[in-house]
């Protein structure tokens, strides 16, 4: 939600502004997830950063863009959470809109070690100690939340706990903390199914493949209200947000944008633009019961 307007977060806003302008020294981390200690020596000059094509900035992410986080499989109309988030974060760098340009980045490729063909990717990426081993990140824009969906038909609709999932067959898809939460938190009886991408896990739970699958919470009322209707979300897991499971923007190992990018987020945080993003387009995602 936005933060109020205080002589104290604006103090911050004016703090993150001043490092966005003259260097880039790594951020504390807004909400308990800054950026590695790399890429704090270039300077934030706005619309001069040293990117990959002097005078652009080349944003990835996936292809299909999935709702809510983007919208018409189209991430440079500036319409979803990420495709807005991607807007601000490079407007604060000094890059209109007319100056930014995406390229397709599947997710596995994105958080894999070498070079990377876009100055920061944003697709759902948390950040975490394993993958800060190949890439950078920034500090987090989004506090996230996993969550379990289910056929209205499936035993597993009427799901109160963890332990009503065990004998559950779930799925998630491959390299995401959907499925860290399944092996880490639910613990089901039966190993779990894996997929290439969540439109081939939604068409394993349209056809019984599995009973139901675990999704980060917007996206599971997403898929619930408008793509498998016939599914409910059955509940959110513990232990994500305020200074839990974060999403963050990917750059390359020891990139010299880090510190300006994260620079950037801290400010669209301490100014409420991304409270307010997430209000207008993830406000559907407010809640769900928690699985205990």
């Amino acid at each position: 939600m936005p933060l109020p307007r205080t002589s104290a977060v604006a103090a911050l806003l004016a703090g993150a502004l001043l490092a966005a302008v003259t260097g880039c020294a790594a951020q504390e981390p807004a909400s308990g997830s800054g950026p590695s200690a790399s890429g704090g020596s270039a300077g934030c000059s706005p619309g001069a950063l040293p990117t990959r094509t002097a005078g652009t900035l080349a944003v990835g992410t996936d292809k299909p863009a999935y709702e809510p986080w983007f919208s018409e499989d189209r991430p440079e109309n500036g319409k979803g959470f990420e495709s807005a988030v991607a807007y601000a974060v490079a407007a604060k760098l000094g890059y209109p809109k007319e100056k930014v340009s995406w390229v397709v980045a599947p997710f596995g490729r994105a958080t894999a070690p070498g070079p990377k063909d876009f100055d920061f990717d944003i697709n759902q990426v948390s950040i975490s100690t394993e993958r800060r081993q190949a890439v950078d990140f920034s500090s987090g824009y989004y506090d996230v939340r996993q969550a379990v969906i289910a056929l209205k038909s499936s035993k597993a609709a009427s799901a109160r706990s963890l332990a009503d999932l065990k004998g559950v067959r779930l799925g998630a898809q491959v390299g995401t903390t959907s499925l860290e939460a399944i092996t880490g938190t639910l613990r089901p009886s039966a190993p779990p199914a894996v997929f290439d991408s969540n439109d081939l896990a939604k068409a394993a739970l349209r056809n019984g493949q599995v009973e139901a699958l675990v999704v980060d919470l917007p996206t599971a009322f997403y898929i619930t209200g408008a793509e498998v209707t016939e599914a409910v979300v059955v509940g959110q897991l513990t232990g994500a947000g305020g200074g839990g499971e974060q999403f963050g923007l990917v750059l390359d190992k020891g990139s010299r944008l880090t510190g300006c990018v994260s620079a950037a987020v801290d400010a669209l945080r301490a100014d409420g633009t991304l409270g307010r993003l997430e209000q207008e387009w993830l406000s559907d995602a407010v809640s769900a019961p928690v699985l205990r």
